[in-house]
């Protein structure tokens, strides 16, 4: 990519977005065109239809989703299958009707099976049934990463398909009904502090609530006490965790330098062209929440709800395509939570 290049970043107000757009400016890349969800709407065709129509974007960046963990993505199954094929189908296919150079995708390692052989290598998709409480996400990133891949041989597109492994970073969703197990540990380790030390003010301030009691009991709701903080399951499932950065810089390094032809080996049978993105390193939730709790320095106990799902047992990478394309991770979990506590300190929720 020419520094002048116009760079489409679709979702760049989000986790991993944002962390695009950073790594592109930081590069010197000036030109990028951005809109947010208020001004543009991806599920409409028409109104994307005319973005690409008046911006003719010479490179895309497809970050954006429709995203959630566990409770979300098992409640709400209709609208992650929905808002996630239409964005991608629209985005997608403007693309390939103005002649977009490039166009990267990014989806989920939820894509593979349930019970994948571990490390999960691009070869298992499609090769056993998914985890079915986000089953619906997983299938509408398949039909991404195929698309992409059906693009390319039939219309001769240069579209490439990323699989990130889970992503926590600065601007990360930190609610506690809707966020994935990192962020949300992080602030209910920070929340029970605050009620250990009796920080009433900062609880408040958090939460924005006006009544202590209130909070109390919303708190304890959610599992959080001064002695206490329950985590859902058992703990035992092991997953696999890239801080937001590392992740834009490997997508920036393969918009750089990686075409389509680099993702695959036989040219008589184009198939499972997706890169993994991930650091192909593993930590229980268990182990992560002793971690993420030492880090924020909150003195109580760790307990654990059997009666909540785990979702699957263990869930790393095969990064080993990603590494022969040149590019390895440079921070480590503990430093990734450390920068993200901080991070958390100084912004809470917003």
């Amino acid at each position: 990519m020419n520094k002048d290049a116009k760079i489409y970043v679709a979702g760049h107000r989000g986790l991993v977005g944002s962390a695009i757009k950073r790594a592109l400016e930081t590069a010197g890349y000036a030109n990028l065109v951005v809109r947010t969800r208020a001004e543009l709407d991806l599920t409409d065709t028409s109104a994307v239809a005319d973005l690409f129509k008046t911006e003719r974007p010479e490179y895309v960046f497809l970050a954006a989703a429709k995203v959630g963990g566990i409770v979300a993505n098992n409640t709400y199954r209709a609208s992650f299958l929905y808002d996630n094929l239409m964005i991608q189908n629209n985005v997608m296919h403007q693309s390939h009707l103005h002649g977009v150079q490039k166009l990267l995708f990014l989806g989920s390692t939820c894509v593979y099976p349930k019970n994948a052989l571990q490390p999960i290598k691009e070869e298992y998709l499609l090769t056993d049934a998914l985890e079915y409480t986000n089953e619906p996400y997983a299938i509408a990133k398949i039909a991404g990463l195929k698309m992409c891949e059906s693009y390319n041989l039939q219309h001769g597109t240069n579209f490439i398909s990323v699989m990130p492994t889970n992503i926590y970073g600065p601007h990360d969703n930190f609610d506690l009904d809707t966020s994935h197990v990192l962020p949300a540990l992080i602030r209910k380790f920070i929340l029970a502090k605050y009620l250990h030390e009796q920080d009433y003010e900062a609880v408040l301030k958090d939460l924005r609530l006006s009544s202590k009691e209130e909070a109390v009991t919303y708190l304890k709701s959610k599992g959080i006490t001064e002695n206490a903080v329950e985590i859902w399951g058992t703990g035992k499932p092991r997953r696999e965790f890239l801080w937001s950065d590392d992740l834009a810089d490997a997508c920036v390094h393969i918009m750089e330098g990686v075409n389509f032809e680099d993702t695959f080996d036989n040219p008589s049978h184009v198939i499972n062209t997706h890169i993994n993105i991930g650091t192909g390193e593993d930590v229980s939730i268990s182990e992560l929440a002793a971690l993420i709790k030492d880090h924020v320095g909150y003195p109580g106990e760790l307990t654990f709800d059997h009666s909540k799902p785990d979702g699957t047992l263990r869930k790393v990478t095969d990064v080993t395509k990603l590494h022969n394309l040149g590019w390895k991770h440079s921070i480590s979990l503990e430093k990734g939570i450390v920068q993200l506590i901080d991070w958390y300190r100084k912004h809470g929720t917003v």
